[in-house]
């Protein structure tokens, strides 16, 4: 759902990123220029090698870029020095990892309060105490990561983007170490998130039955966006997925 109206929570600018690594220049994300509307679910796609992970990862400011904009909010990361950058991560950037990234020692409750802990926040026990209940883990906040299940781990990894309440979500794979049920899962709560609490979602998948959930697809080949689907659905995005690689 777009607001023509709204600004956009994120997006970027004629954005480039190559990679000099070996003896030819690898053009990673190839002049790309998009706006996330705000409360969206966005699902970034291509095949392995299309530049989906370096594109979020300049969107989130993970990596700076060779040139052209990247916005959240009003900040353009790409003009920002560093410290500045990672400010913006910490107060408006949430960040889901495939292989979840929670700190063996720490119970859940601590990894899911680190970032807010890392800031010096103030923790809203309502707010958490909502999202932990809408993963469905509060029984499980005393439990280290080695006590938990693999959708456990990732619904604490969830609940730790989600507790500072950020502008943005970014989620690399979510689904990618998941069983079906649970993954399933997972993608209605990040449909949820969009849909009733207005968060943005961005997530990069290879999975077209997990870009189905989202509201928009953007399908890379090469560094470039060769497709914005609205509304996709695992069909739609198979087809147009074969018919790019064939």
């Amino acid at each position: 759902m777009s607001h023509p109206h709204q600004a956009p929570a994120c997006g970027t600018q004629n954005l480039t990123k190559v990679f000099n690594t070996g003896e030819q220049p690898v053009v990673a994300v190839n002049d790309v220029t998009v706006a996330i509307a705000p409360g969206s679910f966005t699902a970034i796609m291509g095949p392995s090698g299309s530049g989906k992970s370096t594109l979020m990862h300049c969107m989130a400011g993970l990596d700076r870029p060779t040139s052209g904009a990247v916005y959240v909010g009003a900040d353009n990361l790409a003009a920002l020095p560093e410290k500045d950058v990672t400010r913006v991560r910490r107060d408006k950037i949430g960040f889901v990892f495939q292989s979840f990234n929670l700190l063996p020692t720490l119970t859940a409750e601590q990894n899911i309060l680190l970032p807010l802990e890392l800031a010096g926040a103030k923790v809203d026990r309502e707010h958490f105490s909502h999202v932990v209940g809408s993963l469905g883990i509060t029984d499980r906040l005393k439990h280290r990561p080695s006590q938990l299940s693999g959708g456990q781990q990732q619904r604490v990894a969830i609940a730790r983007a989600l507790v500072t309440n950020p502008e943005v979500i970014f989620a690399d794979e979510p689904t990618g170490a998941l069983d079906l049920k649970t993954g399933t899962a997972l993608l209605e709560y990040l449909q949820h998130s969009s849909r009733e609490l207005g968060q943005t979602i961005i997530m990069v998948t290879h999975d077209a039955r997990a870009a189905g959930y989202a509201d928009r697809a953007l399908m890379l080949l090469d560094g470039r966006i060769v497709n914005d689907m609205p509304q996709p659905t695992a069909e739609s995005v198979t087809s147009f997925m074969q018919a790019a690689v064939a």
